[in-house]
């Protein structure tokens, strides 16, 4: 059976902050899931919801991949390709923050790259900070419960110098998503950030509910990203100048050899 071209993901994200001091927080999150090779489709589904076109909620192609008059797919493929990822014509699905109505920040975005039979070979993991610079962290995928490393390459916190490494663990979705980002530093786990959420239909109702209970679901994520900023800055944490944004655009993550923790509950 085909997926539907939209679905929507609920649930929310947490994050973990464990040095020079521990803090924690966490607040709800949709997010759509939308096969890249079907957006006149996912346009279609509801009336809520556009593709490159202004709508309540809505989808831009120049939000993601090479941010200009380059295919989606195109961009997608050839970025998996940096990590041996061939996915000979596969579905490649798009999770990430919609556009709502003239705003969109996706601090993350998740690219999954399917086989022809349908199993997950790559990820990307496109990763946006609030200064408007774009990363991205590739990997293959062996497994539908996999985890990665690579060497930090972008600026996202002021907080945290560009050093150490980052370490994935992905679930394959399904009924449910989870994802997890750890920050690393000589064997010392500095931050955590996971998203679990799940699957919903892309209805209309289900856009409404979202535009009734949590107007200011996406400006939210940049205005807590913010907040959060400013109380672990009040509570002395060193502030770090941004340096310029790395080259080439995209770092491969490897498969780590460690077995896969049990970072939080229902993390991943």
């Amino acid at each position: 059976m085909t997926a539907p071209a939209l679905n929507l993901w609920l649930g929310q994200t947490a994050h973990a902050r464990y040095v020079p001091f521990e803090r924690r927080f966490a607040y709800k999150l949709a997010l759509i899931d939308i096969d890249i090779d079907r957006l006149d489709e996912a346009g279609a589904q509801s009336a809520l919801f556009a593709v490159d076109a202004p709508g309540l909620f809505s989808f831009h192609r120049r939000d993601h991949g090479a941010r200009a008059d380059v295919p989606l797919r195109r961009w997608a493929e050839e970025t998996l390709a940096s990590a041996g990822v061939y996915l000979a014509g596969g579905a490649i699905r798009l999770v990430t923050f919609p556009r709502h109505m003239f705003y969109k920040f996706a601090p993350i975005s998740l690219w999954y790259g399917y086989g022809p039979d349908g199993a997950l070979r790559g990820i990307i993991y496109e990763v946006n900070n609030t200064f408007g610079e774009t990363h991205s962290y590739v990997a293959a995928v062996t497994s539908d419960r996999s985890q990665h490393e690579a060497g930090k390459a972008f600026h996202v916190s002021p907080f945290f110098d560009v050093t150490g490494a980052y370490r994935f663990t992905l679930r394959a979705p399904s009924d449910r998503l989870g994802v997890v980002v750890e920050s690393l530093k000589d064997g010392q786990r500095l931050h955590m950030a996971n998203i679990t959420a799940r699957r919903r239909p892309a209805t209309t109702s289900a856009f409404l509910r979202i535009a009734l209970t949590a107007p200011f679901s996406t400006l939210g994520v940049a205005l807590a990203i913010h907040w959060q900023a400013a109380k672990i800055w009040l509570r002395g944490a060193k502030y770090r100048s941004k340096p310029a944004p790395p080259e080439p655009c995209a770092t491969i993550a490897v498969e780590s050899k460690r077995d896969i923790p049990h970072v939080e509950k229902d993390a991943a």
